[in-house]
């Protein structure tokens, strides 16, 4: 099996990396939703329950329970994937055996996925500072910066759980600054040939039109 991870800064794209994937029939599991439902239950915001459960479980929970929800829909077959109720909708296993974790922090969760799977790839995508503030306020998630020394200790808790090592040494880097075509037919060929080079010897991959 094999599990594309996606990682980056608030506001640096990993959403448009998500949408490729989802166009390519390849089932999405996001660390950031694992964090809000565990938020919603403790009435807590995102962000402190993001260090409160890392400190109470250990650097590996989010990861952890990432791997629980993947190999859970693997055996029990499930057409439902997604750890938001809101997002979920009926999806199939792959064909290639591939998947996508949106959101990884850290160099601890990156350890926990190669451990739990043979084949391990991440995505990094960037963005200025500069863009991706401007991108938070237009998207004004609850969880999103509306002031810039917001978005900087925001930025600045990331980083503290490692997600510079983790951009620093992930086998693909995207830059997100140019026209939004380019880069999501740059997603779109990486995401391709990793499912070709999956899919080798089990058919073509499920594609959907452009």
């Amino acid at each position: 099996m094999k599990i594309i991870g996606v990682t980056g800064l608030p506001g640096s794209g990993k959403s448009v990396v998500s949408r490729a994937a989802k166009k390519l029939d390849i089932p999405i599991v996001r660390m950031g939703d694992v964090i809000r439902e565990e938020a919603k239950k403790r009435n807590q915001k995102t962000g402190d329950v993001a260090v409160e459960l890392r400190k109470e479980y250990g650097e590996f929970v989010v990861a952890e329970r990432c791997v629980e929800i993947i190999k859970t829909h693997i055996t029990s077959k499930s057409p439902s994937l997604d750890t938001n109720p809101r997002n979920r909708t009926r999806i199939r296993v792959p064909k290639c055996d591939i998947y996508m974790i949106e959101g990884i922090r850290s160099p601890y969760e990156v350890e926990i996925f190669k451990k739990n799977f043979n084949e391990f790839k991440v995505i990094a995508i960037h963005s200025t500072p500069k863009t991706r503030f401007k991108r938070l306020k237009r998207r004004m998630r609850p969880d999103d910066s509306r002031e810039e020394s917001d978005f900087l200790i925001r930025d600045q808790r990331e980083l503290n759980f490692g997600i510079g090592n983790v951009i620093a040494t992930a086998d693909y880097m995207v830059v997100n600054e140019g026209p939004l075509k380019k880069i999501k037919n740059i997603i779109r060929s990486i995401l391709e040939n990793e499912m070709q080079n999956n899919c080798k010897g089990q058919g073509k991959p499920n594609r959907r039109p452009r």
